[in-house]
Formats: C-alpha cells, sequence, structure tokens
C-alpha cells in the first residue's frame, strides 16, 4: 500500500519544529566555538567528507519532500498528515527529512571545522528522537492505526 487515507485532523505535537531545533543547535556550536574554542578532531580531505554529506542529506531531504507534495500531505508538523507515505525513500527509512538534516548538519559542522557543531550532534539526536520522532510515531500509529503499524516494521527508523 503506498498511501493510506485518514480523515481526523490532529497533529503530532512535537516540542518544536524540526528545523528550527537544528538551525538553533547549529547557532549553538557556532556561538560555543567562539566562547570555548577546540581543537578540530579531524584532518586531510575534510571538505570532501563536508560536500558529500551536506550533498547526501540534500538528496534525502528533497526526496522526502517531493514525496509529501505528491501524496498531498503537509511536510509541517504543525499540520495533520492526510496520508501515509511509504513508497519512494520512505521504503527505506521512515525518517528521510531527519536524517537528511542530520547529514546537512554533520556536513556543515565539518566545513566549518566546529567541534562544538559535531559535539553537539548527540543532544540534537536525542532531542530529534524523543521530542519529535517519537511524538510523530505515537500520533501516526492512532491516526493509521494497522497500516503504521506494518509500515513501522517493515521500515526502520533511520536506515
Amino acid at each position: 500500500m503506498a498511501e493510506q487515507e485518514a480523515t481526523d485532523t490532529g497533529t503530532a505535537g512535537v516540542i518544536a519544529r524540526p528545523p528550527v531545533l537544528f538551525l538553533t543547535v547549529l547557532l549553538l556550536g557556532f556561538v560555543s566555538d567562539r566562547l570555548l574554542p577546540l581543537p578540530f578532531p579531524l584532518s586531510g580531505l575534510t571538505w570532501v567528507l563536508a560536500a558529500t554529506l551536506i550533498l547526501i542529506g540534500l538528496a534525502f531531504f528533497a526526496a522526502a519532500i517531493r514525496n509529501f507534495l505528491r501524496a498531498r500531505t503537509p511536510v509541517p508538523t504543525n499540520q495533520p498528515t492526510r496520508v501515509l507515505v511509504t513508497t519512494g525513500i520512505h521504503r527505506w527509512t521512515r525518517n528521510p527529512i531527519y536524517l537528511g538534516m542530520f547529514l546537512l548538519y554533520l556536513g556543515i559542522g565539518i566545513a566549518v571545522r566546529s567541534p562544538w557543531i559535531l559535539i553537539l550532534t548527540l543532544p540534537l539526536a536525542i532531542l530529534i528522537r524523543y521530542g519529535v520522532v517519537a511524538r510523530e510515531e505515537a500520533y501516526l500509529e492512532r491516526r493509521f492505526g494497522d497500516a503504521y503499524r506494518d509500515y513501522k516494521a517493515r521500515v526502520r527508523r533511520w536506515l
């Protein structure tokens, strides 16, 4: 089943819009670099790694947005989901937008040689996992029931 429609109008009730969380933590990393400089742990061809992460992150993000637009369901977490999207990139990961954002975030951290951005990846991951993803999963299970549980059993959360 590629799509299943829903009729209720609830939302996931995430703690904040995910792009705002990523941007806030990214800015916190930049500020921390200025206030408490640390040596950058990577050397060598970091620009190749950074560019690769950024490009793959953008590709994941774009593919996921395209899936939502094709299914005519909203992307923002503060709007009700109309359709359970399980095709395209959503066949391999349940959270391609967040995965793309993490890859982009890490790529930026490496590109600007920021140890703090890299250090803050773990707290950001915990924040996204429990403040956003867990709430979205509970919401989608309430909204789509067995269809979402079946999808969850078939497709990994990240990769």
